[in-house]
């Protein structure tokens, strides 16, 4: 890539690539374990691969204002391609991979895509199936070969391919690019990532290169990050958070982005990489600390003795030696010796054991599950954010971290509270545009210029923001107890055997829920009793799996009581579903936000059964498997009772 580029402003994602090269070229910028060996490129090997396939692109006839749709798992070339496509003024639209082609078309659609870079020969397949049903969509590339050997259509090009003619068109003519990369603007939309649809067709939200580097710039500097950084970027590419912290952050600071084999083996990767730095939603802690409790359950009686005793110690002080607070000398020593024995070597394997910061976002996170991963020496901090702000609103300072809330506002950033309790944030990390949705736009950002976020919070008195839910969620009982079903189904979440949790309550006298089992932590469970199973529906409805759940459900009643305003919220009544909430049956986005609304359509009448009193209920159930094809499950479900807490009057009051 040219070096003419890097003298002007650092104001576009090209832009800073020429620099790195410059500055930092021999030093690695990418890294993807391929065959169980780690590979390497440089940032001058990634700047002249991005603008060799910039021009590979620009030769098949890409041009500026062209959407490139980018599908597949987190690939060096898929990165490079990102960049490829702002080089000449185009604009990345990553998909989410494992969407089905069918979910796929809206967005190719929408986005009048007439470029795709995919993986692999399943996502080749995919647009494939739909091709004819795109007619604009002239060009696909993809990365990986393997299989793709007997396919002969003519719009099917290897990456590979691309690169070495994008080579030639260089050498033909030398001042394209640094012409192309100088007509970029720090306000030309950089990217465009779609919303995840939770009430209905997801949106093309656009943001500028400004706008990202902005909020890049905010938590880099928040949090003094250095090229020395190392991250493993595993989530998804088609979310904003990893946009943000594994594109971004890298490209502005030029530290190193890891990509793993497979999904299958992040966490023998996590180990081998050690980040320093590290992202995850709230579902990948809870899976870990799942895998954990696992782990122990299987493990002798003095090392669960062992285990337990300490993290009772790190439950006591371990959040407030991370932050530097004062701590008995007793309580000081007794954390050394779990760090020894305990939290040490946890930490090793969960790979954890060089982090220097950790944040989730994506959705709440609870308390419980927050504070232990704080307690054994994670600095583990949430952050607030959406698709439209660059998933950049509030942080949390170090020494200033507080389980229920997501920080102050992030540098660069406004927040206030609307009358009706909805947060309201402006800065220039906002999005541009809703993609040919003015309407959407409008009603977005109101007349101030404020994006209005959907969410309900509060700030506390020292000026720390907590989410209470979603604000078209939060709702009333009849008896004008205020609900927050996000809240409480977090708070059932923690288990360890509880996957998903979905409550309702809304204008009714209790709360009941709905609730998915973990398969592999209720499952191991069961062997261990010797309770024999033949899959997901057989074991959930396993009586001895019932009344495990119950007392889950009955322990967080009892959390519930001392929570104020939410201890009206207990849940009274509860089944565990026969199969688990699904993407591809439209239950769940693809970052696992609950679709609350169609769930309660699909399943009125088992909301119905809860709350007519009914012991069991019979439902069948569409489903959709991986291939496309659909089949039908049906079960008897149970509906049990848990043991509810009478809420003193006093409660109510102080709420």
């Amino acid at each position: 890539m040219p070096e003419t580029a890097a003298s002007q402003a650092l104001d576009t994602f090209p832009r800073l690539l020429c620099h790195h090269a410059r500055v930092r070229g021999g030093k690695t910028a990418m890294r993807e374990k391929d065959l169980g060996i780690w590979q390497t490129w440089s940032w001058s090997e990634v700047a002249e691969r991005a603008g060799a396939l910039a021009c590979g692109l620009a030769e098949l006839g890409f041009r500026r204002g062209d959407n490139l749709a980018i599908v597949g798992d987190n690939r060096p070339n898929l990165y490079m391609a990102m960049v490829a496509v702002q080089c000449i003024g185009g604009i990345p639209v990553p998909l989410y991979q494992d969407a089905v082609a069918e979910e796929m078309k809206f967005v190719l659609q929408d986005a009048g895509v007439r470029f795709a870079l995919v993986e692999d020969q399943e996502q080749v397949d995919k647009l494939l199936e739909i091709k004819d049903q795109l007619p604009l969509l002239e060009h696909i590339a993809y990365d990986n070969p393997r299989g793709m050997r007997h396919y002969t259509q003519p719009f099917l090009h290897d990456i590979e391919e691309l690169i070495g003619v994008g080579r030639v068109r260089q050498k033909d003519h030398p001042d394209f690019l640094p012409e192309e990369i100088a007509l970029g603007s720090a306000d030309d939309v950089g990217v465009m990532l779609y919303t995840s649809g939770t009430t209905g067709k997801p949106k093309g939200v656009c943001l500028t290169h400004r706008a990202f580097i902005s909020a890049a710039q905010g938590g880099v500097e928040f949090d003094r990050l250095s090229d020395a950084e190392e991250i493993l970027s595993y989530l998804p590419m088609a979310w904003v958070g990893d946009h943000l912290f594994s594109l971004a952050q890298a490209m502005l600071v030029g530290f190193a982005i890891n990509c793993p084999e497979s999904g299958e083996t992040v966490m023998t990767d996590l180990r081998e990489i050690g980040p320093t730095y590290y992202f995850a939603p709230p579902r990948v802690f809870e899976n870990l600390l799942t895998q954990v409790m696992i782990r122990m359950e299987d493990a002798s009686a003095p090392k669960r003795r062992l285990f337990h005793y300490f993290m009772d110690v790190a439950r006591r002080c371990g959040a407030e030696i991370l932050d530097g607070k004062p701590v008995a000398g007793g309580d000081r020593l007794r954390y050394a010796l779990g760090n020894f024995f305990v939290y040490g070597p946890l930490k090793n394997v969960l790979g954890m054991s060089r982090i220097r910061v950790a944040y989730t976002a994506g959705a709440a996170i609870g308390p419980d599950l927050f504070r232990f991963y704080r307690s054994i020496g994670i600095n583990l901090k949430q952050l607030y954010g959406q698709t439209e702000t660059c998933a950049y609103v509030c942080l949390q300072p170090d020494g200033e971290i507080k389980f229920d809330s997501v920080g102050k506002a992030a540098p660069g950033v406004e927040v206030k509270i609307a009358d009706n309790g909805e947060i309201l944030v402006k800065g220039p990390m906002l999005l541009k545009e809703y993609y040919k949705r003015p309407d959407a736009t409008a009603e977005a950002i109101n007349a101030d210029g404020y994006f209005m976020t959907g969410d309900a919070g509060f700030f506390d008195e020292e000026g720390h923001l907590k989410i209470i839910d979603r604000a078209k969620d939060v709702g009333k009982l009849a008896n004008g107890a205020m609900f927050a079903p996000n809240y409480i189904e977090n708070k059932l979440k923690f288990f360890p055997y509880i996957k998903e949790a979905v409550a309702f309550g809304h204008q009714r006298e209790m709360v009941c829920a709905f609730i998915n089992i973990d398969i592999g932590a209720v499952g191991n469970w069961a062997e261990r009793r010797g309770i024999a199973y033949s899959g997901y529906a057989d074991l959930a409805a396993k009586d001895d799996v019932c009344q495990l759940i119950r007392q889950c459900v009955e322990e967080v009643n009892a959390q519930l009581l001392s929570e104020g305003m939410l201890a009206d919220s207990q849940v009274h009544r509860f089944l565990v579903l026969h199969k688990e909430l699904d993407p591809d049956d439209d239950e769940l986005t693809r970052t696992r936000k609950v679709r609350r609304g169609f769930i309660a359509e699909k399943y009125a009448v088992l909301i119905e059964a809860l709350y007519t009193g009914r012991s069991s209920q019979f439902i069948e159930t569409q489903v959709r498997f991986e291939d496309g094809r659909t089949g039908r499950v049906a079960a008897d479900l149970q509906i049990l009772d848990a043991k509810t807490l009478p809420v003193v009057s006093l409660v109510r009051q102080a709420a």
